[in-house]
C-alpha cells in the first residue's frame, strides 16, 4: 500500500489536534521520526564503512525531501521551533565535547609540523573557495565569498579520530601530525568564523568597515578565546574539584554543562558564536580534573556526556541535511558549486600535507585533513542564519551545494586513508 499523503494525514494530524494546545506535541512526534530515521541511515552507514554521521545527514536529506514523491507528512519537522532548539543545544554540546577531547596541553605539544599543516590547511582551502564562489556566483557580495571560504577551511576531528582508530593507526606519526592539526584547524576556523560574522554583522547595520573595526573584531575574538582559556585553567580545576563535595550522581555533569553555557552565552554577549565559547569551555577542561569523582565510583565525563550525545546531536544532523533541497540540482549551476566546492575542499587539504614535511607520509596527512563532517555543517548553518541588506547570505541553493561538499568529502576519507596506508606495505 502507497504511502500518499492522505493517507498519512490522519494518522498525524488527528492525535495532534487531540492533544489541544500542548506545544510538545509536535516537537515529540518530531523528535519520535528523527530518531527512527537517524537510527536506521546511521546503521547503513556504518555497514557501508562510513561515520554514522553520514547516515544521519542523509536521512534528514531524505524526510526533508519526501514531499517530492508526495509525501510530506514531515515536513512541518523542519520548521519547528522547539526541534530547533534542541539541534542548536546540541551544537553546542558537540563543541564542548571536541574541546574536552583536545586539551590545551594537547594543542601546545603537537609541534610546528601540525601548527604548519593546520596553517595551510586552512588558508589554501579559504582561498580557493573565495575563487570558486566568485567565479560561480559572481551576483553576490564578497561577503558569501568569505563565508564559504571560512566553512571550506573546517577539518572533523571527530571523524579522522574514528577512522583512524578503526584502521589501527591511531598511534603513528601522521595520526599525531593530523589529529593535532585537526583541533588547531577548529580554533582558527573558530576565530575565522568569528570575523567573518562580525563583518558581515556590522556590514548589515550599515556600519563600515575599516581595517580598524577588522582588527577590533579580530582582536576581539582572539582575546575571548585566550581570556576564556587562560581563566579557565585557572577556575576550572577548582571548580570540579568543588563540585566533588556533592555526594549526588550528576555533579560533574552539572558543573561541566553549566560552564558550557555559561561560556556560550558569553561569546554570544560579546559578539561571537556560541559555538566558541562551547569550544573554549571544553578546551579548559582535562579528564584528570575528574579524579576524585572516578575514585568514588562516578563514571569519567566522557561516559556521562555520551547519552547527550545520543540524545541531542542526531537532532542536529539530521535537522541540517532537511535544509537540502534536491530540486536545486536540476540547476547545472548548482551542480557546478557543488563539483566546484568538492575540488577546493579535497585540493585544498591535500596541499596542507606538505606542511608535514618529509620524515612521514605528506599523502596520509593531507587525505586525513579532508573531511569536514560536523564542523562545516555548522559554519554553513550559521550562515543560513545571517542576512546581509535582508537577504540571506547563504541561500539555501547554496547551503545545499555545501552540504554536498560535506557528504563527499566525508565519504572519500575513510577509503582514502585506508588506501594511503595500504600503498605503503605495497611499494
Amino acid at each position: 500500500m502507497r504511502l500518499t499523503r492522505a493517507r498519512l494525514a490522519p494518522l498525524l494530524i488527528i492525535p495532534l489536534a487531540a492533544a489541544g494546545a500542548d506545544p510538545s506535541a509536535r516537537v515529540v512526534l518530531g523528535l519520535a521520526a528523527i530518531y527512527v530515521a537517524a537510527l536506521l541511515a546511521g546503521e547503513v552507514a556504518v555497514r557501508l564503512g562510513q561515520p554514522a554521521v553520514l547516515g544521519e545527514l542523509v536521512a534528514g536529506v531524505i524526510l526533508g525531501n519526501l514531499p517530492l514523491v508526495g509525501v510530506d507528512a514531515f515536513s512541518s519537522i523542519g520548521t519547528e521551533p522547539g526541534i530547533d532548539l534542541i539541534a542548536r543545544i546540541g551544537v553546542l554540546i558537540l563543541l564542548f565535547e571536541v574541546g574536552f577531547e583536545s586539551t590545551v596541553r594537547q594543542m601546545l605539544s603537537v609541534g610546528a609540523r601540525s601548527l604548519l599543516v593546520a596553517v595551510i590547511g586552512v588558508a589554501v582551502p579559504f582561498g580557493l573557495g573565495w575563487f570558486v564562489s566568485s567565479l560561480m556566483l559572481p551576483q553576490v557580495g564578497a561577503e558569501t565569498h568569505a563565508f564559504i571560504g571560512a566553512t571550506l577551511s573546517a577539518t572533523s576531528v571527530g571523524i579522522t579520530a574514528r577512522v583512524l582508530k578503526d584502521l589501527g593507526r591511531s598511534r603513528t606519526d601522521e595520526a599525531r601530525i593530523i589529529l593535532g592539526a585537526a583541533v588547531i584547524d577548529d580554533v582558527l576556523g573558530l576565530l575565522i568564523l568569528a570575523v567573518v560574522t562580525g563583518v558581515i554583522a556590522a556590514a548589515d547595520r550599515g556600519t563600515a568597515v575599516s581595517y580598524s573595526s577588522l582588527t577590533a573584531i579580530v582582536a576581539k575574538s582572539i582575546g575571548f578565546l585566550v581570556l576564556a582559556v587562560l581563566a579557565g585553567l585557572a577556575v576550572a580545576p577548582r571548580l570540579v574539584r568543588w563540585s566533588a563535595l556533592f555526594r549526588g550522581k550528576g555533579a560533574a555533569q552539572a558543573v561541566s554543562l553549566a560552564l558550557c553555557f555559561t561560556t556560550a552565552y558569553l561569546a554570544y554577549w560579546i559578539g561571537l558564536a556560541p559555538i566558541v565559547g562551547a569550544f573554549a569551555a571544553g578546551l579548559v577542561l582535562d579528564s584528570a580534573y575528574y579524579q576524585p569523582f572516578t575514585d568514588r565510583g562516578d563514571q569519567p565525563l566522557e561516559d556521562l556526556l555520551h547519552p547527550l550525545i545520543q540524545a541531542f546531536v542526531p537532532v542536529f544532523f539530521v535537522l541540517m541535511g532537511m535544509h537540502t533541497d534536491l530540486r536545486v540540482f536540476a540547476d547545472p549551476a548548482v551542480l557546478g558549486l557543488a563539483g566546484g566546492l568538492v575540488a577546493a575542499g579535497i585540493i585544498g587539504k591535500l596541499v596542507a600535507g606538505f606542511g608535514a614535511g618529509g620524515a612521514v607520509d605528506r599523502l596520509v596527512v593531507g587525505v586525513g585533513m579532508i573531511p569536514r563532517g560536523e564542523v562545516g555543517l555548522i559554519f554553513a548553518n550559521i550562515g543560513l542564519g545571517l542576512t546581509l541588506a535582508g537577504a540571506r547570505v547563504i541561500t539555501p541553493t547554496t547551503y545545499s551545494a555545501v552540504v554536498v561538499m560535506v557528504i563527499v568529502t566525508t565519504m572519500v576519507t575513510p577509503p582514502g586513508l585506508k588506501w594511503a596506508f595500504g600503498r605503503r606495505r605495497e611499494s
